[in-house]
C-alpha cells in the first residue's frame, strides 16, 4: 500500500522574468510570503488580475521563483467563470495554453498561458525508486472518506528536488470533500 499526502493547489500564476518586469516594473524581484511544499518554491506577496473580455478574476497569487515561461493554473470552474476553453495540461507545458490578459500594477500582458493542470504526483528520485514509479507514468489515487473519489489519469512527475505529494485543484478536492492535509492511496 502506497500512501501519499494530498495538497490542494488553488489558482495561481508562475511568471517569467520578462513578464514580471512588464507587470511590476523593470528588474522586479518577488517578495516571498511563505514557502510551499515543493523545494525552493513560495507564495509571493504579489497578486495579479486575469481578464477575458468583460470577465475578471482578481487576487491571483504569484508563485515564485520566476520560470522560463509564464503559466496560469486555473480550475475548470474558474475557466468557465472567465468564459474560456482551457486545455488540461501537465504543469509546465503551455504549448496549447489559452490566451488571456494578465494585469499587474505597472502593466499588462496578453499571453497563451492558461491551463488546467493535470492532477499529478510529485516524487523525488528516491520516492520513485522506493515505489517503482517513473516520470510520466499514469497511476490512480483513491482519496476521501465520506465523499471518496478515485482519481484516474494522475501523472507522476519525478525530479530530484520534488517532495512526495499529490496535487489536486480546488474542483477535484471539493468533489472528494478534501481540504488538503489528508492522505490518499496510490494504485499502480
Amino acid at each position: 500500500m502506497i500512501t501519499i499526502p494530498i495538497e490542494v493547489s488553488a489558482r495561481h500564476i508562475h511568471l517569467s522574468q520578462p513578464d514580471l518586469d512588464l507587470l511590476f516594473g523593470f528588474d522586479y524581484k518577488l517578495k516571498p510570503l511563505k514557502n510551499i511544499s515543493q523545494t525552493g518554491q513560495y507564495a509571493a506577496e504579489e497578486k495579479v488580475a486575469l481578464v477575458n473580455g468583460n470577465q475578471k478574476i482578481d487576487n491571483i497569487r504569484v508563485v515564485g521563483p520566476t520560470r522560463p515561461e509564464t503559466q496560469v493554473e486555473l480550475s475548470l470552474t474558474e475557466a468557465r467563470r472567465l468564459g474560456l476553453e482551457i486545455p488540461l495540461a501537465v504543469s509546465g507545458n503551455v504549448a496549447q495554453a489559452t490566451k488571456l490578459t494578465v494585469i499587474g500594477p505597472q502593466g499588462q500582458i496578453d499571453r497563451h498561458c492558461a491551463i488546467i493542470a493535470q492532477r499529478h504526483i510529485h516524487a523525488s528520485l528516491e520516492d520513485a525508486k522506493k515505489y517503482q514509479l517513473h516520470d510520466g507514468q499514469i497511476v490512480t489515487v483513491e482519496c476521501g472518506n465520506q465523499r471518496a473519489v478515485v482519481f484516474r489519469q494522475v501523472v507522476v512527475r519525478v525530479r530530484a528536488d520534488f517532495v512526495w505529494n499529490l496535487h489536486l485543484d480546488t474542483d477535484e478536492a471539493n468533489a472528494a470533500g478534501l481540504q488538503g492535509g489528508e492522505t490518499g492511496l496510490v494504485i499502480i
